[in-house]
């Protein structure tokens, strides 16, 4: 105590001269800087008026402005998910932490929504059918059989980064589930777990480097780290800018990508299996599958196919009625060799679909992809109206009664607040309708027609937990695919800088191709986040099933949910508060 009180004496007494010193001189540095500042915004600037009446001060409401997106999770009420718990959930879970919540919701739930009913004699957990295999393309000769309900939606590597698209990869093949590639193709980071096979490489670009650069490599990570000594080595190696594009075997030092120019004869007749099972999304730019001419390239296709499991051809997207857009800061030379276009220039897919200027067509276009690969293919789409969706339903019924398979084997449902790294403001939660509302429509439909046993229905909306999940298998779907959540586990912090407008970037180095954010990017770690939270989204479904009653995920239905609206009125059967909630007229 002693010595605090004789260091605070010494401070008031200025016995720290250079301290003093640094302070002054700050002082003194802090005093011009603002008259410069002053001067140059009162009487220099003339693009900011504010700045003219406010000089100096007005430059906080930048600051402010600036601050307001990271920092408002922090200081605000969650205003977008029902709940900030959810979204704790969420990061607890993936982190390995306690699911567990204590006392109460830190906030209360929306007073309007759909609940489930509990049994008078429930389940125990290991009662519970621990199952959840999902069957697409039944009759096909290569149907698609997932072994779990979830999936991680649709997100194009480039729209997030090389690292970040090897992890989730990494922890759909960890957790035993599907991953999908959104619109940007299937590249190399999507094969992240496929490991190089010297006996079976007539499919793949190799570069090997020399026994300097082996050597170099080896004493980079004995005295820094594997990742500086890869960079290096990838450097030594291989003399494009594209070399984002290898894959990696650190055992044999051997740097690998897919060789599309390889005879289709020479790909693996079967899909690896130490892969994750892929599906594999066509955009209307058809990146990945497209010749040097932009068109359709049925070879580069049946390629593709070779490791993916099913196609999915995007119609719509919730917050995204438009092609896809990835601003030039994202456009790398690594993306641009996937995609085949050139680099760091703006890059937006076209609006509508090239083979679907009719619905004729497009299911056309289905079917002959479906003659291409043997799998299931399906559309993702955007639900606005019964009528609208009659039009798919009415045509799949006409395909399937003349015996044609030129029709959809799944459709999923994009609700109408969706998101997306990058969409017009104007789009955004204004466009189609809510998931629920929407799958309603969709399954209702199908069974009215007889047909819903062709068609498989995966939905997909601000899904973070299983009561978010559970709901919507109630209402018909067969299989959810989660994008948010799953980018949560992954460490994004919601800072919404996911375009890399206005030279932003994500902070963590996972929605962005700027190198140094991603520098700092952990693979592995977050590849086991992710898994984690599959697995924590499962076993809560298990848990809600158990205490419905139910022993397997097949047997829940609209029967097991109820309805409050925000007056408190309360529907038992959940069809009519859908029937009075969509009025045709």
């Amino acid at each position: 105590m002693q010595e605090l009180f004789a260091f605070s004496k010494n401070i008031g007494d200025i016995q720290f001269p250079i301290l003093w010193f640094m302070l002054q001189a700050l002082g003194v540095l802090a005093l011009v800087v603002s008259v410069v500042l002053f001067i140059y915004d009162k009487f220099i600037q003339r693009h900011d008026q504010l700045l003219i009446n406010y000089p100096l001060v007005g430059r906080m409401r930048y600051l402010f402005y600036l601050l307001r997106d990271p920092m408002r999770q922090y200081f605000g009420d969650e205003k977008f998910y029902e709940s900030f718990d959810k979204v704790k959930w969420v990061y607890d879970v993936a982190e390995g932490h306690s699911p567990y919540a204590s006392f109460s919701p830190g906030q209360p739930q929306h007073s309007a929504r759909l609940s489930i009913k509990n049994s008078n004699c429930v389940l125990n957990t290991g009662e519970v059918s621990s199952s959840f295999a999902v069957t697409f393309g039944e009759g096909l000769a290569h149907p698609f059989t997932t072994q779990s309900i979830f999936g991680r939606s649709a997100m194009s590597d480039g729209a997030i980064s090389p690292e970040a698209t090897r992890s989730f990869s990494k922890g759909a093949y960890l957790g035993n589930f599907p991953i999908n590639t959104g619109e940007g193709s299937l590249t190399s980071n999507f094969l992240y777990t496929h490991r190089y096979n010297p006996k079976d490489r007539a499919y793949l670009d190799i570069k090997e480097g020399t026994i300097f650069a082996k050597t170099i490599y080896k004493i980079l990570s004995f005295l820094l780290n594997h990742t500086v000594a890869q960079r290096v080595y990838r450097h030594l190696v291989i003399h494009s800018n594209d070399s984002e594009s290898y894959l990696f075997d650190k055992d044999r030092l051997v740097c690998y990508r897919v060789n599309w120019n390889a005879p289709l004869s020479s790909f693996p007749s079967s899909v690896p299996s130490d892969i994750p099972d892929i599906i594999f999304q066509m955009g209307s730019g058809l990146y990945g599958v497209r010749d040097r001419d932009g068109k359709f390239d049925e070879e580069r296709y049946k390629k593709s196919m070779c490791f993916a499991k099913m196609t999915e051809i995007k119609m719509a997207q919730g917050a995204k009625q438009t092609g896809g857009k990835l601003l030039g800061s994202k456009v790398s030379e690594a993306v641009a060799y996937y995609r085949g276009v050139e680099p760091h220039k703006d890059l937006f897919s076209p609006n509508q679909f090239p083979f679907a200027s009719t619905l004729e067509e497009l299911f056309d276009f289905a079917g002959r992809l479906k003659e291409l690969s043997g799998k299931p293919v399906g559309v993702k789409i955007v639900i606005s109206s019964q009528k609208l969706f009659e039009e798919y339903a009415d045509l799949i019924k006409e395909r399937i009664d003349a015996n044609s398979l030129a029709y959809p084997d799944f459709i999923t449902i994009d609700g109408g607040e969706g998101g997306s790294g990058a969409a017009p403001l104007e789009m955004m939660m204004t466009v189609g309708m809510t998931i629920a509302k929407a799958l309603y429509i969709a399954d209702s439909t199908l069974h009215r027609l007889g047909i819903r046993d062709k068609v498989k229905l995966i939905a997909s909306e601000k899904v973070l937990t299983p009561d978010d999940a559970i709901v919507l298998f109630g209402i018909g779907a067969d299989y959810v695919a989660i994008a948010r959540a799953f980018m949560m586990s992954a460490g994004c912090i919601r800072a919404r800088e996911c375009s890399g407008a206005n030279g932003r970037h994500c902070p963590v180095g996972l929605a962005t191709q700027d190198e140094k954010k991603r520098a700092s990017f952990l693979v592995e770690k977050k590849a086991k986040n992710i898994a984690s939270y599959h697995e924590q989204m499962v076993y809560g479904i298990r848990n809600l099933l158990a205490i419905m009653g139910l022993k397997d995920i097949s047997e829940i239905g609209k029967e097991n949910l109820i309805f409050k609206d925000h007056t408190g009125k309360t529907y038992m059967n959940v069809d009519r508060y859908f029937k009075e909630s969509l009025v045709d007229e």
